[in-house]
C-alpha cells in the first residue's frame, strides 16, 4: 500500500509540473498547429536560469516570472523566423533549439564557474519558502508539500491561461490556427498573433523547468532531451481520451492527459523497466497516442489535431 501511495505520490506531483509544459505544447501544436521543437531549448532554458540566480541570492518566486519571460523571448525568435523571414515552421524550432543548446551550457557555465549543473539544494525555493512553508513539511506521514503546491501552482496557470484563451487576442490566436486567412481579412496581423503564441508557449515551457528544477534543487541542460515528445504524447492523450466530456475545458484535459502519460512512466519504472529504457518508452508510448487519436477521429469524426 505505501509503495501505491508513493508511486501515486511522485505521478501527481511530476504531472503536474510537467503539466504546464503540456499547456505551452498545447498553444503550438494544437491551436496553432506549429510543430516548434524549441520547446527542447526553452524547458531547461527556465530550468538553469532559475538554478543560477538562485544560487545568487534571488528571490526563488521571482525565478519563475524570469524563466517564463526568457522562454516566451526564445520562443518569440522561434516566430519571427518563421513570420518575418519565411523559415519554414519545423526548421525554425529546430534553429532555436539548437542555438539554446550553446546559450543553456554557457548560462549554466558562467552561473556556476565552470560546472555543468547548477545544484541548489540547500537554497530556499518555492518549496520551502512563504507561502509554501505554511503547508505542513508532512500530513500524514506523506511528504505533500510539493505536490500541494504543484497542484496550486499548475491550477492558477490553468485559471489564466483559460481567461486569456476568452479575450481578444485569445479568440484571434484559436482563429489564426484554424484559419489565418480569415484572421488577415479582419484586418489584423496574422503572423503577429503566431509569434505571440510561440512566445507564450515557449514560456510556459520555461516556467515547467523553473518548477521542476526547484523541486529537484539542480538543472543542467539535458533536462529538455524528449520534452517535445513528453508535451505532445500528454495533449494528445488528454484530448483524446477526455473529448467525451463536453463539460470539460482542454486546459484540464492537457492536465489529465500528463498525469496519465507520467502514471504510465511510473508503472513501467515501478515493474522494473530499466531507466536506460525510459526515452524508448516515451516514443512508444507516444506513437500509441497518435494512433489511438487517428481511430478515434474516424470512429467519432471528433476534431483531434495529431
Amino acid at each position: 500500500m505505501d509503495i501505491f501511495l508513493n508511486v501515486l505520490k511522485v505521478t501527481l506531483e511530476e504531472g503536474f509540473m510537467y503539466a504546464i509544459l503540456a499547456m505551452g505544447v498545447y498553444i503550438t501544436y494544437s491551436i496553432l498547429d506549429f510543430p516548434d521543437l524549441s520547446v527542447d531549448g526553452t524547458m531547461p532554458l527556465g530550468a538553469i536560469i532559475t538554478g543560477v540566480l538562485i544560487m545568487n541570492g534571488v528571490n526563488p518566486w521571482l525565478c519563475l516570472t524570469i524563466a517564463f519571460v526568457l522562454g516566451a523571448v526564445a520562443g518569440a525568435v522561434t516566430g519571427i523566423l518563421h513570420v518575418k523571414f519565411k523559415i519554414r515552421d519545423l526548421l525554425c524550432g529546430i534553429l532555436t533549439y539548437t542555438s539554446l543548446l550553446t546559450v543553456n551550457l554557457i548560462i549554466v557555465s558562467a552561473g556556476t564557474g565552470g560546472m555543468s549543473i547548477a545544484s541548489f539544494f540547500r537554497e530556499p525555493t518555492i518549496f520551502n519558502t512563504a507561502p509554501a512553508a505554511l503547508v505542513p513539511e508532512k500530513i500524514g506521514g506523506y511528504s505533500l508539500r510539493i505536490l500541494i503546491m504543484s497542484f496550486v501552482i499548475v491550477l492558477i496557470v490553468k485559471i489564466i491561461m483559460d481567461l486569456y484563451l476568452k479575450t481578444k487576442s485569445g479568440i484571434l490566436l484559436r482563429a489564426t490556427g484554424d484559419n489565418s486567412r480569415f484572421v488577415t481579412m479582419l484586418a489584423v496581423d496574422s503572423g503577429k498573433i503566431k509569434i505571440i503564441g510561440l512566445a507564450l508557449g515557449n514560456g510556459l515551457a520555461a516556467l515547467s523547468g523553473s518548477v521542476i528544477a526547484q523541486s529537484r534543487g539542480s538543472a543542467d541542460p539535458q533536462m529538455g532531451v524528449g520534452m517535445v515528445v513528453l508535451g505532445l504524447a500528454s495533449v494528445i492523450i488528454g484530448l483524446s481520451i477526455f473529448k467525451r466530456f463536453s463539460f470539460m475545458k482542454t486546459t484540464t484535459m492537457v492536465i489529465l492527459g500528463s498525469i496519465a502519460y507520467k502514471a504510465c512512466l511510473s508503472i513501467a519504472l515501478e515493474l522494473g523497466l530499466p531507466t536506460n529504457y525510459l526515452k524508448l518508452l516515451m516514443a512508444v508510448i507516444f506513437t500509441v497516442a497518435i494512433v489511438a487519436s487517428r481511430i478515434s477521429i474516424k470512429k467519432g469524426g471528433a476534431h483531434v489535431k495529431a
